[in-house]
């Protein structure tokens, strides 16, 4: 095996191993951004632990097969960026779709949630979820609030009584 196909193989082993760790895989179009956007993008996706990488998308297409996320592959036409995350699963739609809201040209074609595959409504569905600190300051409240009321029934109890 010469050494393109050996690196190739390898690529698409990486990509799928990736892929199988991975909680939420955005791919979308890239095309018409300056590399100084794409390096905006890609800094702030590192800065939540996420990576962001342009593959061939023959290398996608065979790891999303390897993977066992051969839907994926039908999507995998034009120039495509690759988003991962392994920790957290609405940070890089999030990520993506804000950025997509400063460049238009940016384009979300189709993703992994959680091991299943998904098109971009759900991404964007996903995208727009509060975040998890938001989510847990709701919840919070929610079970803080039969609490307060208590407490003030109880204490309308108390001054009536006096």
């Amino acid at each position: 095996m010469n050494k393109t196909i050996a690196r190739k193989v390898n690529d698409v082993n990486v990509l799928a191993d990736k892929f199988k760790m991975s909680k939420t895989v955005v791919v979308f179009e890239y095309s018409g951004l300056t590399v100084s956007n794409f390096t905006e993008l890609r800094i702030d996706l590192h800065k939540q632990n996420m990576e962001v990488k342009v593959y061939k998308n023959n290398i996608t297409r065979r790891a999303a097969l390897q993977a066992g996320f051969g839907e994926l592959s039908e999507t995998l036409v034009g120039p495509l960026a690759v988003a991962i995350s392994y920790d957290d699963v609405v940070a890089p739609a999030k990520s993506v779709a804000d950025f997509a809201k400063k460049n238009k040209t940016v384009v979300i074609r189709s993703g992994v949630i959680e091991g299943k595959v998904v098109g971009n409504v759900e991404l964007n569905q996903l995208a727009n979820l509060p975040s998890r600190e938001t989510l847990l300051t709701q919840l919070a409240a929610g079970l803080l609030m039969p609490v307060k009321e208590l407490a003030v029934g109880l204490n309308m109890l108390t001054e009536v009584s006096e």
